[in-house]
């Protein structure tokens, strides 16, 4: 994934558009300042994370391509969560630790802006009103992406939302059922900023 994104950044000159401070901190690979987790810090404007921490599209072109999974281990898992095993599972719980403590000092010393990460099996939740505000939508603090944006463009309150661990959230519309036991931690970590 990383060398499709060096790529991009080399065919369509997307060099010149990214941050100057942030490449000159990565040099000599200044294609790092595309991802967000080595551009973060160097952003002024006020913003708003909205992504899950089992990003569909992460999961299955990033941290397993079908290039990386020849055999098929994790077609059933990637089709469905319940089918993972606990060496998945383990896998998939690390992917959220690396994408919460990349997000860390964001979460603790950005003053303007906010987040709503949570850990449905989804992608794109901004695109429809049922990921967006709806009756069901999905929810972190019973607080919807929706109401999680207002409060933080409004300023209403600081909007920092971080959902627990799969498989604690039944508000998810991933249609990945909650109900088999599972391998997990004991505990939600849920935060709240």
């Amino acid at each position: 994934m990383r060398s499709f994104y060096e790529q991009l950044v080399s065919l369509q000159g997307v060099q010149k558009n990214l941050d100057p401070r942030c490449m000159r901190s990565f040099y000599p690979d200044p294609s790092l300042c595309f991802f967000p987790q080595y551009v973060l810090r160097f952003i002024k404007t006020p913003f708003f994370i909205l992504n899950s921490v089992y990003d569909v599209f992460q999961f299955h072109h990033g941290l397993v391509p079908p290039s990386a999974d020849r055999t098929g281990r994790w077609n059933r898992c990637k089709l469905n969560a319940t089918a993972c095993n606990p060496h998945q599972l383990d896998a998939l719980q690390g992917f959220r630790r690396d994408m919460l403590g990349a997000l860390m000092n964001f979460f603790k010393n950005s003053r303007t802006g906010g987040m709503f990460i949570n850990s449905c099996f989804d992608h794109c939740q901004s695109a429809l009103q049922e990921t967006w505000f709806a009756i069901d939508s999905p929810r972190i603090h019973n607080k919807t992406i929706a109401e999680a944006v207002g409060d933080w463009y409004y300023g209403r309150k600081i909007s920092k939302e971080i959902d627990c661990a799969y498989p604690c959230d039944t508000t998810c519309h991933n249609l990945i059922p909650t109900s088999v036991s599972i391998h997990q931690s004991p505990g939600c970590d849920c935060i709240r900023g």
